[in-house]
């Protein structure tokens, strides 16, 4: 997002200087750069239709469906069920290494951000003006933020996955609620999100759906993973759920305020930089046994493959949702994952609908609906912790910034 001005040497801007949260050096109070431009040369010139705060850009659309009549909503509202869909077909991708004897829960993951790296490290590059200003501006300075969160993110891969080793399924959904409660209460405590009534409702709501989807399953026997779980087994396999599912709340919410600061290419390119790396070691360590008993044929390739890309969909629009809405959004949209996971299972698994599970998924999208009542227009594109007319955050695509510098603009 750093510009290389007319071939000169890298100077960082005042504002990368001076953010509190990018290098933790004294504020110089200078008017922010717009970072995310697609001019390298030029910053955008504001719309000469756009306001100058968000007050005024939310001025006279008051009401409790403000933002449910907005265009915005209905992005989020889609773009959350797109990402839910990935998260559906990446867990068909892995069922279906499992039932060709393939289990390498950290080795498969490992090529998502060998990708992610592939695909936006080299223009994090030359944006930020060539190798030794990336190491020097971003590595060295920023790095240990996307370490931490790059950390998060696999350990919360890992130790989900590792938890239906040990447990029920029933029992591991349970307990990945705890990634909804985490998500509320670090944005609460450290970003100073304030939830409104109906916010804590619509969540309500929502689980309220799962919960049917799990006495569903429950009913059917779909809980149930076949073998006897030994009750010592079983609790360990929950306290591998409940820290995968606290490690995705932190690394959700952490994620949530880079990307409010930093352009999407730098963050989605710093977790596939240094996921390579820690996802690497750690399937090098834990995954050796499963690599050699694994079956390799034209098959497992090509399930890899889609599983791959999948998830680099998923963590390509990830980000964006968390800079139109939040990361408590996010985790309450994908919980309709259950539902999508049912309707590609009667094709690919041969699994039959329960009737409970349509009326868990409109339990579900109604309580989505019911999180936003009572939102202004910008609904929770404008953060908290970026100041009162977002002055301390990127000028990006879906940030409340771009609206204010822009005019009516998403992207």
């Amino acid at each position: 997002m750093d510009r290389n001005r007319h071939g000169k040497q890298y100077d960082p801007t005042p504002t990368e200087q001076a953010s509190p949260s990018s290098s933790g050096l004294k504020s110089v109070h200078r008017t922010p750069e717009v970072i995310e431009a697609d001019d390298k040369d030029n910053a955008p010139v504001p719309d000469e239709n756009a306001v100058t705060t968000t007050d005024e850009l939310e001025a006279g659309h008051n009401g409790w469906f403000a933002y449910l009549q907005t265009r915005d909503f209905y992005i989020v509202l889609v773009l959350g069920q797109i990402l839910a869909l990935c998260v559906t077909s990446t867990n068909t991708f892995s069922s279906l290494l499992a039932s060709h004897n393939t289990s390498i829960p950290a080795f498969q993951t490992l090529f998502n951000y060998i990708l992610l790296n592939i695909l936006y490290t080299p223009y994090t590059l030359y944006r930020r003006g060539g190798p030794k200003t990336y190491i020097r501006n971003l590595l060295l300075k920023d790095g240990w933020k996307y370490i931490i969160l790059s950390f998060l993110d696999v350990q919360g891969n890992y130790f989900t996955v590792l938890a239906y080793r040990y447990t029920t399924i029933l029992s591991a959904q349970l307990i990945n609620f705890f990634a909804i409660v985490t998500v509320v209460a670090v944005s609460f405590l450290f970003l100073h999100v304030r939830y409104h009534l109906t916010q804590v409702a619509g969540i309500l709501i929502c689980v309220g759906g799962v919960g049917i989807l799990i006495a569903s399953d429950h009913i059917t026997g779909a809980s149930n993973p076949g073998d006897p779980i030994s009750k010592g087994n079983q609790v360990k396999g929950d306290l591998f759920a409940l820290l995968g599912a606290a490690c995705y709340g932190f690394s959700n919410v952490t994620e949530e305020f880079l990307v409010s600061k930093r352009p999407l290419y730098e963050v989605v390119g710093q977790i596939g930089f240094w996921g390579m790396i820690i996802n690497g070691v750690q399937a090098g360590i834990f995954d050796r046994a499963s690599f050699h008993t694994a079956v390799w044929d034209g098959k497992v390739g090509g399930y890899l493959t889609g599983y791959t890309l999948i998830l680099s969909l998923f963590y390509s629009l990830t980000p964006l949702l968390f800079r139109l809405a939040s990361a408590a959004f996010f985790n309450i949209s994908l919980l309709t994952s259950n539902f999508w996971g049912v309707c590609i299972g009667v094709k690919v698994f041969h699994l039959h609908i329960h009737w409970m599970y349509p009326i868990a998924f409109v339990c579900i999208v109604g309580g989505l609906l019911v999180y936003f009542i009572g939102k202004k227009v910008l609904g929770e594109a404008r953060k908290p912790w970026l100041g009162r007319n977002q002055e301390e955050g990127v000028v990006g695509v879906g940030t409340a910034r771009r609206r204010v510098v822009r005019g009516d603009t998403v992207v």
